[in-house]
């Protein structure tokens, strides 16, 4: 359907970042959308592709990538944005809510994974008929009762937490003592390490289909990712690979994965938003929906297209819905956004029947909006 530019970040791939202070200038939010915006612009004009429609496609921190990219793009219209397995605002991550206290949103977003993830492994007390149904009464839930009673905080009575405790237990398998001692929150690696911990088993986090041995049994939070090493060193292999063996390219060269491993790595999260207040002036957490709101403002006829799994616990899928309707832009502009979810995890294409599916609705996201009308 379609020509697909994959471009690796600055100090990634083969690419390696040079200069004083040069993690500076590529690591951050704002740095890194800067170079991307550059080379976007460079290609346009090397290749004679100005013309052409044009397409972001991110993945994981490539969303919050595409919303400040694309309100970078200034004067280069873009037909679509796909966006897979998303988080746009870092306060809804489940990771780390514990070290954000009073912001409860993070906890009410995961729980349909949590659900979802409980019905896969059969640890719900009652086994819902069919997954699908089962999520929307748990995300009502969510975001109905059980976010009333975190926004109480200490003033929640005992015996309505104890109620909420109960109702947790049969969304997520969890034990109620385990919950109230908790105070009904929990987060993404404690719920990886309990869901199967009498099974000596820890849950997957990018998948949590995945499951591998416990390490630790006194640990709170899960110690590893077993989808992570599942999975990496397949994808690391096969790129390599194809790059090596077909495109000819690479040959001495290592490809880096990522820029986790450069003992100087560390991501400034600082961003300003368009027409916001300086980065270093911001309070709170990290958040590019503006970016997002902005540029659907900006150009109107331009389609957004959300996917993700129902097994992703880096970036549960009921988040990515919250956000979309809480963009700051007219109701009508809320049409031009679609959702395709799942039965996968955050990488969604590792289930081979899915993978044809999401390339099935990828490709008629862009059948239906290359013409920009």
């Amino acid at each position: 359907m379609s020509d697909v530019v994959f471009i690796d970040a600055p100090g990634t791939g083969f690419s390696r970042i040079m200069g004083k202070e040069k993690e500076k200038a590529f690591w951050g939010v704002d740095q890194d959308a800067h170079a991307f915006d550059r080379f976007i612009r460079r290609f346009l004009t090397k290749y004679n592709r100005w013309n052409s429609p044009k397409y972001l496609f991110g993945e994981s921190y490539g969303t919050p990538r595409s919303a400040v990219l694309s309100a970078a793009l200034q004067n280069v219209d873009l037909n679509g944005i796909v966006l897979l397995s998303q988080i746009l605002s870092f306060d809804n991550s489940i990771d780390g809510p514990k070290w954000n206290p009073g912001v409860d949103q993070a906890y009410a977003l995961g729980l349909p994974t949590f659900a979802a993830s409980a019905f896969y492994h059969h640890k719900l007390p009652t086994q819902p008929a069919a997954l699908e149904p089962f999520l929307a009464e748990v995300e009502q839930y969510a975001i109905g009762d059980y976010m009333s009673a975190l926004l109480q905080g200490s003033e929640l009575p005992e015996a309505r937490k104890q109620a909420v405790a109960e109702k947790l237990h049969q969304y997520t398998g969890l034990p109620v003592t385990y919950l109230m001692r908790a105070n009904l929150r929990v987060t993404g690696a404690a719920f990886s390490k309990q869901l199967q911990l009498d099974d000596e088993t820890t849950t997957g986090r990018l998948d949590t289909r995945y499951k591998g041995p416990d390490i630790d049994p006194l640990s709170a939070d899960a110690e590893y990712d077993p989808q992570s090493n599942a999975i990496s060193s397949a994808y690391t292999a096969a790129l390599n690979q194809y790059m090596r063996t077909e495109l000819k390219y690479g040959e001495n060269q290592t490809y880096k994965p990522g820029a986790y491993g450069d003992p100087d790595f560390t991501w400034d999260l600082r961003h300003q938003a368009p027409g916001g207040p300086p980065a270093n002036q911001q309070e709170g957490g990290t958040n590019v929906m503006p970016d997002l709101a902005y540029t659907m403002k900006s150009n109107p006829k331009m389609k957004v297209m959300l996917a993700g799994g129902y097994f992703d616990l880096a970036t549960p899928y009921f988040e990515g819905k919250f956000e979309m309707h809480h963009l700051q832009i007219p109701q009508k502009l809320q049409a031009n956004i679609s959702y395709h979810y799942y039965q996968s995890g955050h990488m969604v294409y590792v289930n081979e029947d899915v993978l044809k599916q999401f390339h099935a609705d990828v490709a008629a996201f862009i059948r239906g909006t290359e013409d920009g009308k």
